[in-house]
């Protein structure tokens, strides 16, 4: 089996962050390591960089990484999961600016085909300009 890029679902909310992730998997399939990263250690709404930091690990097989996020504070807290995975581990991770459902979507099902890093990061950008409503 090809190493496919992984993607990680990073989000205030637990509910959002797995109900993305079970969105995401039911579109790319069962080989794709896609994995949650929402709310605090006790339950609340936040964000864990340490989580993060294990969900990545988690999800990179090599092919590298993209991870998703929901609001501006989840940003902080990924390059701070980011600084703790070291350089090497960290080099192979792109935190994406798309949309987080539609993007981890889209992200999913070009992981689930092979596509690369870069494409797997293009596709989940790209989703910010797929149209919802048919003209």
């Amino acid at each position: 089996m090809e190493t496919l890029v992984g993607i990680v679902i990073v989000s205030h909310s637990s509910q959002i962050a797995t109900g993305t992730v079970e969105l995401a998997r039911q579109m790319a399939g069962d080989d794709l390591r896609i994995e949650a990263a929402g709310g605090t250690a006790d339950g609340d709404l936040g964000t864990d960089a340490v989580a993060i930091m294990a969900a990545i690990t988690a999800a990179d097989t090599g092919a590298g990484v993209v991870v998703l996020v929901d609001l501006g504070s989840a940003v902080l807290a990924t390059q701070t999961a980011l600084e703790l995975l070291g350089e090497e581990a960290a080099a192979r991770v792109r935190l994406s600016g798309g949309p987080l459902v539609e993007g981890a979507v889209v992200a999913a099902v070009q992981a689930s085909v092979g596509d690369d890093l870069a494409a797997v990061l293009a596709a989940a950008e790209e989703a910010a300009s797929l149209p919802k409503i048919p003209e």
